[in-house]
């Protein structure tokens, strides 16, 4: 007979046999006889050598070759066998009808944790995720009110021990957003590509300390712009199209040059894909992939971000070249434009309020879609989970599956961090 051995550990021992009194360990003659009614093994332990008692009750000294056994059960005499659970009962008052006429029941495929684990069609993992994080001058990392969990990183300091979390369950992308000193502001963002600026900086020490991490930056006047705007205002309140293209043309080749894996045009220029493409060629960086901000929407739930970056407008609304709500259609100018000009990764801004945009630019694009569950999304399932209004843990896996379920591939999101914790904690 077989016995599980108790006390034993996992890696030395598996099975146990007893044949004519006689303990064998594997095909191992151990040399003890036992009684029928226990079993001693010698068992090997690192370091040492122990002696394992095993209980068997009802132990005996043949067993019934297959033969016999097939024998047994064509004469109508199989083993034994536990009898079928008994059917539940319904509650008392449950009415006593006949079953609906139904060949298929789609519950089926739901009746248990282990078919609705083996039938989900969606499924999320660290890799998915791409991880803001704000960035500062300062030597401290700085509490943003609106964002609960959120900090301006120092940028020496900081920003490494951000980083090395994120590394240690799996997120290895990150995308970063400079604090900029107000001294350093001007109407046309001249600091955006300074090499020695915070971001170029960053991603200098980012690469040095971590050569495989994946750098996306944020390619945009607005934290550099002393009007707030994305691009540069004429007096007349207009945003200039191509003269701001040319200055983010030179954002894109600064921050290739320190070591940027991808650059995100998040200011929503006509032409700006393009004209980044052909001076990223020109300057020697053909493996930098744009990350388009394809349908970057006009949205109000982007208000914590601008006070985490202190880059709110200083005047009127973003309204003329960020894409109105109602707009279902014009993404797919956007999208098709973005792709011809050269984008390698188009985006939709924000995420849970535009599913449906997601799901359009997947169904009609075999480029990569990422989506942007941005600072007010996060904020309001924060906010809702401190006033206990619901299960912030849940809430927060819902709403990253129903992003990626809609046709994301790469999800930037703030809750990257505790996602991927929650994501490591389960064994997914």
């Amino acid at each position: 007979m077989t016995f599980a051995v108790v006390g034993a550990p996992f890696n030395t021992l598996t099975t146990v046999e007893h044949i004519n009194n006689v303990g064998y360990v594997g095909l191992r003659h151990t040399g003890i006889f036992c009684q029928p009614s226990s079993l001693c093994v010698k068992t090997r332990s690192p370091g040492k050598k122990q002696l394992i008692r095993a209980e068997a009750a009802n132990v005996t000294q043949t067993r019934q070759t297959i033969e016999e056994c097939e024998a047994a059960v064509i004469a109508g005499n199989p083993p034994p066998a536990p009898a079928a659970p008994p059917k539940p009962h319904s509650p008392r008052g449950t009415p006593a009808i006949s079953p609906l006429p139904m060949l298929k029941r789609p519950r089926r495929n739901r009746k248990s944790a282990t078919l609705r684990a083996a039938f989900q069609e969606t499924t999320i993992s660290p890799a998915n995720f791409i991880l803001p994080l704000f960035i500062h001058e300062g030597e401290e990392d700085t509490p943003i009110g609106a964002m609960p969990g959120c900090f301006r990183l120092g940028w020496r300091n900081g920003l490494i021990e951000e980083v090395y979390k994120a590394r240690d369950v799996g997120v290895n992308s990150l995308v970063l957003f400079p604090k900029i000193p107000d001294a350093l502001k001007s109407p046309t963002g001249d600091e955006a590509y300074n090499e020695n600026g915070l971001v170029p900086r960053a991603i200098r020490l980012l690469k040095d300390k971590y050569p495989d991490l994946v750098i996306y930056t944020d390619v945009a006047l607005d934290p550099y712009s002393s009007d707030g705007h994305d691009g540069i205002v004429r007096e007349d309140g207009v945003i200039m199209n191509d003269e701001t293209v040319h200055q983010l043309c030179k954002q894109a080749v600064a921050q290739a040059r320190a070591g940027a894996d991808v650059v995100s045009p998040s200011d929503m220029m006509d032409g700006r894909v393009e004209a980044i493409r052909v001076a990223l060629d020109r300057e020697g960086f053909h493996d930098v992939s744009i990350m388009s901000y394809t349908a970057k929407y006009a949205s109000a739930f982007y208000g914590p971000f601008r006070e985490a970056l202190d880059s709110n407008p200083r005047f009127g609304d973003k309204k003329t070249y960020q894409m109105n709500p109602g707009n279902y259609r014009e993404a797919l100018i956007e999208s098709v434009t973005d792709e011809d000009e050269g984008a390698d990764i188009l985006m939709v801004k924000p995420a849970m309020p535009y599913l449906d945009v997601i799901r359009l630019l997947r169904d009609n694009s075999s480029l990569p879609i990422s989506a942007y569950q941005v600072s007010g999304e996060y904020s309001m399932i924060k906010a809702a989970a401190a006033k206990g209004m619901l299960d912030e843990t849940k809430a927060m896996m819902e709403s990253l599956l129903c992003i990626k379920r809609a046709g994301a591939d790469a999800i930037l999101t703030y809750f990257a961090l505790q996602a991927a914790r929650h994501l490591c904690a389960d064994g997914k």
